[in-house]
């Protein structure tokens, strides 16, 4: 579909993507919604694009992906994509800071500013919607099962003691925060995949990714708790 207040992005992806499997590409542009109604009832189709290769149907984009044998690229499944991202961003953040602090890329504020800026970015993304943030974290953390403006609470809890363990910033309200959230959340998450071996999504990039509560929701929690006792054994660099 291409008219004058929409281009549909599969479309061209789908164009890109047949060009860079080498393919010559005959488009076909519906620019109007009559012309696409036409199309959909002509070829029994619900959406578009539709791929043609020699003349066969192959399909809309994720059928295309998967013809040339790539994943579909569909959302709905689960993966450690979201918070590896997050892992690798806080790292590379870190390294470069001690760089430019200290001219060197491994120190201990390395490690400090790896965990409180991860911790900050994964805070950002439950920031992004509370409510449904809330709503997958109730069901697995046995403080906010019981209290629910806890939470509603995290998000902002989390925020603030990154932020400060960034700046070494009043240690005073930052540790025993990282310290009750980190241990609330380790228990709940060790309870809940160990314990009760429950295969459920973790809430831990906010509410709209499809990542498994597990290990790496452990290590999450296990990093706040071994931040803030660092840093009150630590308080001075």
């Amino acid at each position: 579909m291409v008219m004058d207040k929409h281009v549909c992005p599969f479309g061209v992806k789908s164009k890109w993507l047949l060009e860079r499997e080498g393919f010559s590409v005959d488009d076909h542009y519906l620019t109007t919604r009559e012309e696409t109604d036409a199309f959909k009832a002509k070829h029994g189709v619900e959406t578009t694009p539709q791929t043609f290769i020699d003349g066969k149907r192959i399909g809309g984009y994720t059928e295309l992906r998967e013809h040339f044998g790539h994943d579909s690229g569909d959302a709905e499944g689960t993966s450690y994509r979201p918070v590896s991202a997050v892992f690798a961003v806080g790292a590379a953040l870190a390294i470069a800071l001690s760089l430019f602090v200290f001219q060197l890329p491994f120190t201990i504020r390395t490690a400090e500013w790896f965990v409180a800026f991860s911790m900050a970015m994964l805070a950002m993304l439950k920031l992004q919607d509370v409510e449904q943030f809330s709503t997958m974290f109730v069901g697995y953390d046995l403080l906010g099962r019981k209290w629910v403006p806890y939470a509603y609470a995290y998000p902002y809890l989390e925020a603030t003691a990154a932020i400060l363990m960034a700046g070494r910033l009043l240690p005073w309200l930052s540790i025993p925060v990282a310290l009750f959230i980190g241990a609330v959340g380790a228990i709940s998450v060790f309870y809940a995949v160990y314990i009760q071996k429950r295969s459920i999504k973790c809430a831990c990039v906010g509410g709209s990714a499809n990542v498994p509560l597990g290990f790496v929701s452990l290590s999450e929690n296990l990093a706040m708790i071994g931040m803030a006792i660092w840093m009150l054994l630590r308080p001075t660099l």
